[in-house]
């Protein structure tokens, strides 16, 4: 599983390229303008830092804005990777970028047909938002399941990037679903180091060692 970032914050991205677990950054206009920088100069200082797939929004809501903003989006970097809603102009959109070979992401899917419309459009990653379909009633989980049932009966490379993850349990149940990434706030990632036991048995460890070099 692929442990992306949902961030626009700079430190952040550092701390977790420093890690050496990151593989890259999913980001939209809301993160952006919590970062309080530029948007363009924000996203190009992303992609120089972690050097892997990162997300840039559209905000066109047409399929010809869609398609003048993914453009010149895709100029930014290499790593550049146009996120775009799953409407259907959305759907449109993503079929002209990807077969120029544009690489997109394919936002707010909610639903086993969403995920397969993407898929047929040549999507390189859907965002399926586990969070937000559990605030529903329903379970974020089994849509995971169910697009990864969808896409290994008929062979679809779009990769599933579990969005909207809200704690570890989020990301270990996205990873025994099938996700192929999972993209998550900061917190949430250094979350996944914690475990009381852990933190017990280096306490008591580190208490032996102070026994052994006084004797």
């Amino acid at each position: 599983m692929q442990f992306f970032l949902d961030t626009a914050i700079i430190d952040e991205i550092r701390q977790g390229v420093d890690l050496g677990i990151l593989d890259g950054v999913t980001t939209n206009p809301s993160l952006i303008a919590k970062s309080g920088k530029p948007f363009k100069q924000t996203i190009i200082d992303i992609c120089n830092l972690v050097k892997g797939p990162t997300s840039i929004e559209v905000t066109a809501l047409d399929v010809d804005g869609m398609l003048e903003q993914g453009r010149d989006y895709a100029t930014w970097s290499e790593y550049g990777v146009i996120k775009l809603p799953t409407t259907k102009a959305g759907v449109k959109a993503c079929r002209v970028l990807s077969d120029e070979g544009v690489k997109i992401n394919m936002t707010l899917c909610f639903s086993v047909p969403q995920a397969l419309l993407v898929a047929k459009a040549g999507a390189t990653y859907v965002s399926p938002f586990l969070g937000r379909v559990d605030d529903t009633g329903w379970d974020g989980m089994d849509l995971i399941r169910d697009i990864r049932m969808v896409y290994d009966n008929y062979g679809y490379e779009t990769q599933i990037l579990a969005a909207s993850i809200r704690h570890s349990l989020h990301v270990v149940e996205a990873a025994k679903a099938g996700a192929d990434v999972g993209t998550m706030p900061w917190k949430v990632l250094e979350s996944l180091y914690s475990h009381p036991l852990t933190d017990k048995g280096l306490a008591q460890f580190l208490k032996d060692w102070e026994t052994v070099k006084a004797a």
